[in-house]
């Protein structure tokens, strides 16, 4: 073998080397307990992965200050009832900094004394197939951090009332929070699902939604409201005075009153809207239908859709229930006419020709194995 030959496969060797060795490095971590959780978290380089093996207890807080994914492969962290911090923070996983940048998913975070999962001070959190639930404070806190929303759910959050994302800025932090929605959000509860906190350190924070989110956080009036993909509200939260919002779409909030029930829209500012677009918002019972949409709730001025929505609207729609005819009961038979031109059958149905064939293959049967029998001697 020439020396240009080794040469050739002494590079390739290299460069292959060169291709195994970053997956090797970042080769995911597994976790079984509390302490092997928290030895991973403060020995693995950033950017690595680790994935749980098993449900977990933890009993303190678990901060991040670099890049890491924390896969739970489907498991549960459940905070202890005997919780063994003493620090201000109490959540259960922290990303902090402008180095921290947490990536949750496959996992789902049970019971806490404060909140389930933070952001502080320029850090940045990604949920993906999360599920938190059961925490005192919140589930969720923006903390002068960001957070992207792809797959997430949440269940009661808060003592009270339901705390599900919680926009803050604390007393010594220094960035403002940032909310990204990227996929789908959903919750057990319609109260505070993304709610803004009126502790006056916060005073501006930003909103986006990407184009392939399924849930969006839009401002409409002096309020932000989570929508679902059609635009209706799942719920909404006031504005402290003294916070001003940086979102990336804003709408004007429909309020539509139909019989003893509320529902509410939103639709971009200056658009026109049609009778369908709201009936579509509207669920009603069985045999109740809409009659018509009105400025009052007596119904007296008619909507008119041909103005724009340019402000928060309320809308009455007339409801009404559709009378129906039960069938009467104990009606007579009624015999069908014979039809004209036909005689009547009245010839017993014995089944001769059935029985005629029987018999014939049993002759024909019993003819064939006499001469077979006949044969054989």
């Amino acid at each position: 073998m020439n020396k240009t030959i080794k040469l050739i496969l002494f590079s390739i060797a290299i460069f292959a080397i060169s291709l195994i060795l970053p997956n090797i490095t970042h080769a995911a971590t597994l976790v079984y307990d509390e302490e092997s959780l928290n030895n991973a978290v403060s020995t693995v380089d950033g950017g690595s992965t680790i994935t749980l093996q098993n449900d977990i207890t933890v009993t303190k807080p678990i901060v991040i200050e670099k890049e890491l994914i924390i896969d739970g492969n489907g498991h549960n962290v459940v905070g202890s009832n005997e919780w063994t911090s003493t620090s201000g923070n109490q959540t259960m996983f922290t990303a902090q900094f402008s180095n921290g940048k947490l990536t949750l998913k496959n996992i789902n975070l049970k019971n806490g004394p404060k909140y389930g999962v933070q952001s502080y001070d320029g850090a940045t959190v990604i949920l993906d197939n999360v599920t938190i639930t059961g925490f005192n404070y919140g589930g969720v806190l923006l903390n002068g951090g960001n957070v992207e929303v792809i797959d997430l759910h949440l269940g009661y959050n808060g003592t009270g009332a339901n705390n599900g994302i919680e926009i803050d800025k604390g007393a010594y932090a220094t960035n403002n929070p940032t909310l990204t929605m990227n996929g789908e959000l959903t919750s057990d509860t319609s109260e505070n699902v993304v709610r803004v906190a009126e502790n006056g350190h916060l005073t501006e924070f930003t909103v986006t939604n990407t184009s392939n989110t399924s849930n969006k956080v839009v401002l409409a009036g002096n309020k932000v409201v989570l929508t679902d993909k059609n635009d209706i509200v799942v719920s909404e939260s006031t504005v402290p005075e003294k916070a001003t919002p940086n979102v990336d779409t804003k709408q004007n909030l429909i309020t539509i009153f139909a019989a003893d029930k509320t529902f509410k829209i939103t639709v971009d500012t200056g658009k026109t809207i049609d009778a369908e677009l709201l009936k579509n918002a509207v669920k009603l019972e069985e045999n109740y239908v809409i009659d018509g949409f009105y400025t009052d709730a007596d119904y007296t001025d008619e909507f008119n859709f041909g103005n724009p929505i340019d402000t928060d609207t309320t809308v009455y729609a007339k409801v009404s229930k559709i009378e129906t005819t039960e069938p009467e009961e104990n009606q007579p038979e009624t015999t069908l006419p014979e039809a004209s031109g036909q005689e009547k059958d009245e010839t017993p149905k014995t089944g001769m020709p059935n029985y005629l064939a029987i018999a014939i293959l049993g002759i024909v049967f019993s003819f064939m194995a006499i001469i077979l029998i006949k044969r054989s001697h």
